[in-house]
């Protein structure tokens, strides 16, 4: 959402092996049409950026620090709207506002001026009517940020970053300040800054598996240029995965409020009523109103603790994609491959990517899986969920059917390539 970078599109597709029955080549040129809901373990997303206002992401160089990792932040809230003689979102900016900054990117490119216009004759002919453009332009953009230790770290978006050369902060009390990025991952859309300041005030952080639906949230950022504004809304649901918000390219679920988001605000925190940071600002989807995203914090910790410690992210790979089995798929798969089940429910897989842990594990095109590990899994996103949390070189066992009969295949879990 910050306001300068451009949104691109993005989606990635993979290839098929020619060596596969005739059904199965054919499911090349389904597999779109399959996906619905699914999700792709290889990276594979599909990505809508007509829906949703955030920048595309590349990441940026990245250094390794010996740092401390983020602080566990267990001292008691600081505000309590119960006992509180004033407005509680009042108590809330004016004990966390200190720790929201802004975050000014910059980045220089080269603008091709076409050969005509450097041709002396041409520009003797047409004189000063020839427009001059400069060889390089640099473009800037700004979004939010918080400070997570007194000692100068501090979260934002990954595309609030993308491209930069130069970064620096600007705090509350007006000092601006050079940034160091200590890291960004594209997948989740979260960075690490690094400033070389230190006594400085920093946000508490709560607990995002335990929201509840119509709570209070409060967001903190700098939308449009104008710092430190303050919207409040509550939340309206958590858990919305990727695909259902229109970024299939991000590895994360989201939670979802109508605390007014805008662009600039990407990177500030979300709040709740005791002013601990529950979330990221993230997103919106365009052209609607009261939809916004944030990143659950306690997710962000974690992606956090990589990029301070290695200043990259390893994400867990098998190297499928899939679809949920329904009537629908089975019906297509009838009519256009002649391919039958008699399962009703499971993953059926749409392809297998070579030289994936899953293809080397042994797992084909048209296998159902049914079980991770001993847990029952129908849906793509609950299989992603449970291999997220995995350790890349940890193994997995899947249950599948195959042909109509069971199989147990061991897959050991691998990194996401960075294409």
């Amino acid at each position: 959402t910050d306001k300068t970078f451009i949104t691109k599109t993005m989606s990635s597709t993979s290839k098929q092996s020619s060596a596969q029955p005739k059904w199965q080549k054919a499911t090349a040129s389904l597999s779109l049409a399959l996906m619905g809901g699914a999700i792709a373990l290889g990276g594979n997303y599909l990505f809508s950026s007509s829906r949703i206002e955030a920048g595309t992401l590349n990441s940026s160089s990245t250094q390794e620090f010996q740092t401390s990792q983020l602080p566990q932040n267990n001292a008691p809230s600081v505000v309590n709207p119960a006992n509180s003689s004033t407005n509680f979102v009042t108590n809330v900016v004016n004990n966390v506002g200190p720790a929201v900054v802004r975050i000014n990117a910059s980045r220089t490119v080269t603008a091709n001026v076409p050969r005509a216009f450097k041709d002396p004759a041409f520009r003797n002919f047409f004189g000063s009517g020839i427009p001059t453009r400069p060889n390089q332009q640099v473009q800037r953009g700004t979004g939010s940020g918080f400070i997570v230790s007194s000692d100068g770290l501090i979260l934002t978006n990954a595309h609030v970053l993308e491209g930069a050369d130069r970064v620096t902060v600007t705090l509350k009390d007006g000092r601006t300040i050079e940034g160091t990025v200590m890291g960004t991952d594209r997948l989740t859309d979260l960075a690490v800054v690094k400033v070389a300041e230190e006594g400085l005030p920093a946000v508490r952080f709560g607990n995002s598996e335990s929201l509840q639906i119509g709570e209070w949230a409060i967001a903190i950022g700098n939308p449009l240029g104008l710092d430190n504004t303050v919207t409040t809304g509550i939340i309206s649901a958590t858990g919305r995965n990727s695909a259902q918000i229109g970024a299939g390219d991000k590895r994360i679920d989201f939670i979802q409020t109508d605390a007014a988001i805008n662009p600039g605000n990407s990177g500030g925190p979300l709040l709740n009523a005791k002013g601990e940071v529950i979330g990221i600002n993230t997103a919106i989807i365009k052209n609607a109103q009261g939809l916004g995203f944030a990143i659950p914090i306690n997710s962000a910790r974690d992606i956090a603790e990589q990029l301070i410690a290695k200043g990259k992210v390893e994400h867990p790979f098998l190297g499928i994609r899939m679809a949920q089995i329904s009537p629908e798929l089975k019906t297509q798969l009838k009519n256009r491959f002649n391919f039958t089940t008699t399962e009703n429910k499971g993953i059926f897989l749409i392809n297998v990517v070579a030289n994936s842990p899953a293809a080397r594990a042994g797992l084909r095109r048209g296998d159902i899986v049914k079980a991770i590990d001993q847990q029952k899994v129908d849906a793509p996103k609950e299989l992603l969920k449970v291999v997220e949390q995995k350790k890349v070189g940890e193994v997995v066992e899947l249950e599948v059917i195959r042909q109509d009969k069971p199989l147990k295949l061991n897959v050991e879990v691998g990194v996401l390539p960075n294409s």
